[in-house]
């Protein structure tokens, strides 16, 4: 696939930003290194007013170690009045990318990463897992994420909180490691009472895929925006 395959469809000739805030931010958080997006999957309405979009952003692997790598960029288009606005994060994987557009009025099946965009599931726990990544995004919140792409066997790494207080084991790590000889990845997961024993895990991702913990947990476990007031329970 040539690099004007995977360059994202922004759909923006003709449209003006609503604002000269949302121009500037516009600019200086995705279009000004617009050459260096991949555009994993998109999808646009029918009726023009809306585009959703999973970016990979090549920028991060110049930058800061570990950090997220995936962007979810959700264009709204008035045609009436030739103006957009939009809204974006930053995750580490498809998947909760792909979620966090589906709970933005996305369809489920317009997301999909097309066959031959990224590594293919490794085996059915991994689909399984991603499909429930995808299904829902309220339960659960990202405190930190570690994306180690310094390797060849690529591995992200992922800790999240339950929003339900009720919940047994509100801490989950989730571990995807791909194997770029093969062109497949695992994602695995695990549920933990207490944030200690969470992080013990987010620190030893080789130790996790290796051994995971034998919990059961429940069909869907998918992160919601970033959590706040927790420091970051790793930084290399």
């Amino acid at each position: 696939m040539s690099p004007s395959e995977c360059a994202p469809d922004f759909r923006l000739v003709g449209y003006r930003a609503a604002s000269d805030a949302v121009e500037e931010r516009f600019y200086g958080r995705i279009e000004a290194d617009e050459d260096m997006l991949t555009a994993l999957a998109e999808h646009h309405s029918a009726d023009a007013h809306h585009s959703f979009h999973v970016l990979h952003d090549g920028t991060v692997t110049w930058g800061i170690p570990g950090e997220p790598q995936i962007i979810a960029l959700h264009i709204a288009r008035d045609p009436v009045e030739g103006t957009f606005t939009f809204e974006h994060t930053k995750l580490p994987l498809p998947a909760m990318a792909q979620s966090w557009l589906v709970s933005r009025g996305c369809p489920r099946e317009g997301i999909r990463l097309p066959p031959g965009m990224g590594t293919e599931p490794a085996d059915e726990t991994t689909t399984a897992l991603q499909d429930r990544l995808v299904s829902d995004g309220h339960r659960f919140a990202l405190i930190d994420s570690y994306t180690n792409d310094n390797t060849n066997r690529p591995q992200i790494t992922v800790l999240l909180r339950a929003l339900d207080e009720k919940d047994p084991h509100p801490f989950r790590v989730l571990v995807e490691e791909a194997d770029l000889a093969k062109y497949t990845h695992t994602l695995r997961e695990g549920g933990f009472p207490t944030y200690d024993a969470a992080v013990s895990y987010f620190n030893d991702p080789d130790g996790f895929r290796q051994k995971p913990p034998a919990t059961h947990l429940p069909q869907r476990a998918v992160p919601a925006p970033p959590a706040s007031g927790r420091s970051s329970p790793r930084r290399r």
